[in-house]
């Protein structure tokens, strides 16, 4: 999932950054702690191995004796997995001497194979004792007296002494660590938040342009954001110069045309029936053409301006009123949803399209007509734009005849009239559809449920996610 917020963006990276450090930091210290702990437990061991040397000698009879005192009751409590032992070794007997806390157990011996000793004539190995503890050997051989006597002296230690001291020292350090991890992202949020705030404020001064509350990026920008403030202002003022003198030209070519197509039309009165019919339908086909690129220019100059917004509701009340006014006979029903809706067009295009969908349903409808404006689903797309513009749906529906698919191919063709009975020019559905390409969306005639026809317009509409 893309995560289009550039808020969540950092504050997702420095979560999992400081999350994966924070561990990282936390197994390192860990480890380097565990390696400290069995170095000094050895170095213990070492220390209480040479004391029990110390304390242990030959008696004239070969006996070993000595009572070793090394200040550790462990050596005197059973089965603790705290032991010495001096064993003798060589060609003479004589019983071995043992702590208290090992009695009559034995303590297993690896080969020197197994466990080799190192260049002070030591070694260091695990073994498992009688009562099942763990226990870390501390071993060496040494020479007691003049004649070549020596024994093999072993102090154990029980290894769970270190897997305490870790356990405890790791828990306390991850505890510390969390709460650590927690204040950090906490201070980095909320950094990040702050350091971020124009841009909030500048998404804010763009979603009130879009939404027609303001014309141009309005706040106290840092100087990082500034200069794009700028432009943004200079671009919006720019594009709205180029929709004014857009309008001004479409203005003055239609005030040009006006005149001498009005001409034409009164001289055709004044013809033969036959000429005049001529001129009269080609002066009419020849203002409407004039007025549809009249229309596509003036929206092409002002179709992506940001500024283009009318809200639906007032605008729709407007032409159900006049409409119910021409068509007394006629009900309107007109349903917003919701009430706020707006569509990203001039009013005068939106009017005009709707406008001509307004008089073909009350042309040929017997008794009803109704519209209807509602966003559109996420499904629904224009005729060119992509599927994260939001999209409004305009549906006009009559109770009248219908048209059947070929009707339908037919009166989308411009200046084509299925009856010629009603009055009309043939023009008014083309229009529509060229309005609505111009703005991205598109018209569809189908049957509706009234049994009539029901033209659907698919606009965009103005949303404030801007991003």
């Amino acid at each position: 999932m893309r995560i289009k917020s550039l808020t969540a963006r950092v504050l997702l990276l420095t979560t999992v950054w400081s999350t994966v450090a924070l561990v990282v930091i936390g197994l390192l210290i860990s480890t380097l702690y565990r390696k400290s702990a069995e170095r000094g437990f050895q170095d213990l061991l070492r220390a209480q191995l040479y004391n029990v040397i110390n304390s242990v000698t030959i008696g004239d009879q070969g006996a070993l004796s000595g009572s070793p005192q090394l200040g550790d009751l462990r050596f005197a409590q059973p089965k603790t997995g705290w032991y010495w032992v001096v064993e003798p070794l060589g060609t003479y007997t004589t019983a071995p001497l043992v702590s208290p806390s090992l009695g009559s157990a034995l303590i297993p011996v690896p080969s020197v194979v197994e466990a080799p000793f190192d260049k002070n004539y030591e070694r260091y190995y695990q073994v498992t004792d009688a009562s099942g503890n763990r226990v870390q050997v501390a071993e060496t051989e040494v020479v007691l007296d003049t004649d070549g006597r020596a024994a093999r002296f072993r102090v154990t230690g029980n290894v769970d002494v270190v897997e305490d001291d870790v356990r405890t020292f790791s828990h306390s350090l991850y505890l510390a660590l969390a709460g650590f991890g927690v204040g950090s992202l906490i201070v980095n949020a909320l950094a990040i938040l702050y350091g971020l705030k124009p841009l909030d404020k500048a998404r804010a001064a763009l979603e009130r342009i879009r939404a027609g509350e303001s014309e141009q990026l309005k706040g106290d920008f840092p100087r990082e954001i500034l200069p794009l403030a700028n432009e943004v202002n200079a671009l919006i003022d720019s594009n709205r110069r180029i929709v004014e003198r857009a309008r001004m030209q479409v203005g003055n070519l239609a005030h040009s045309l006006k005149t001498p197509i009005a001409v034409l039309l009164n001289e055709a009165r004044v013809l033969e029936k036959s000429h005049g019919e001529l001129v009269r339908s080609q002066a009419e086909s020849m203002q409407g053409q004039v007025q549809s690129y009249l229309n596509r220019a003036r929206i092409a100059a002002q179709r992506e301006s940001v500024l283009a917004r009318t809200d639906a509701e007032p605008a729709l009340e407007r032409l159900v009123r006049v409409m119910r006014r021409l068509n007394v006979e006629t009900e309107f029903d007109l349903v917003v949803s919701p009430p706020h809706l707006a569509v990203a067009m001039e009013q005068q295009d939106l009017e005009e399209t709707v406008g001509n969908l307004l008089e073909n349903a009350a042309r040929f409808a017997k008794s009803r007509v109704r519209l209807s404006a509602v966003e559109a689903g996420e499904d629904v797309k224009g005729a060119e734009a992509s599927a994260r513009r939001h999209w409004v749906e305009l549906a006009v529906e009559d109770d009248g005849p219908g048209l059947e698919p070929d009707q339908i191919r037919e009166a989308l063709k411009r200046g084509r009239r299925l009856d010629e009975s009603k009055p009309g020019t043939g023009l008014g559905l083309s229009i529509v559809t060229e309005i609505s390409n111009e703005y991205q969306g598109r018209l569809e005639l189908s049957r509706g449920e009234w049994g009539g026809l029901k033209a659907k317009l698919i606009l965009p509409g103005v949303t404030k996610d801007v991003a």
